[in-house]
């Protein structure tokens, strides 16, 4: 999907598949975002998700420990269908990295999807941190020494919130892409790992 198409946009044209990925019931790394995005599109609508599962999953999302972004709900997608790994600001440690090497090796997924999303409270203190010099106590001092990379790679000084998550959701897909299990299957054509940022609002998530 190109940058900046939503998931959940209608008049998105449909996918092509690769030859037999369905009927192995574990689809490559096109349709495996092609689900998602129409997850998103019933999520988006109101409608509801399907209620059973699948065989194996066949994505493994990043996303925030956040509440207001259940991801399950917002991709539309019923048990069983996606791995999920959480922590605040989506950053990655060696526990994060290694659940996502599980899920591509051992689980066998085709994507990887790092979702941020807007009014992200973790982006928002390491912004703060990096504006004022003060850090905080604690062991948010790593996640705050995780983001705060993302902060100048914005743009000049006073970068939007938005923009700078949007920095820190794409920095994350670079760290993943150059991870070792990872480069391999995405060199085989085996998996893809996107960004994407969830609108709080409306629902919709916007692939970057």
């Amino acid at each position: 999907m190109e940058p900046g198409r939503l998931f959940s946009d209608p008049t998105a044209a449909p996918i092509p598949s690769q030859q037999g990925a369905w009927r192995l019931g574990r689809p490559d790394p096109v349709e495996a975002l092609a689900r998602l995005r129409t997850g998103n599109i019933r999520f988006a609508s109101g409608a509801s998700h399907p209620g059973g599962g699948v065989p194996r999953p066949y994505a493994v999302v990043v996303g925030c420990v956040d509440p207001r972004v259940p991801v399950e709900a917002v991709f539309g997608q019923g048990f069983g269908a996606i791995c999920v790994v959480r922590s605040a600001g989506h950053v990655l440690d060696r526990a994060v990295l290694g659940s996502v090497e599980f899920a591509v090796t051992d689980l066998q997924v085709s994507l990887v999807v790092v979702l941020g999303h807007e009014d992200c409270r973790a982006v928002a203190a390491a912004n703060e941190a990096v504006r004022t010099g003060r850090r905080p106590a604690g062991a948010r001092q790593f996640l705050i020494d995780q983001i705060a990379p993302a902060v100048p790679a914005a743009g000049p000084a006073g970068s939007s919130l938005d923009e700078v998550t949007r920095s820190h959701i794409r920095r994350t897909v670079a760290t993943l892409r150059h991870a070792d299990h990872l480069r391999e299957a995405l060199a085989a054509h085996r998996i893809d790992v996107v960004g994407g940022i969830y609108q709080l609002e409306s629902g919709r998530i916007e692939i970057l």
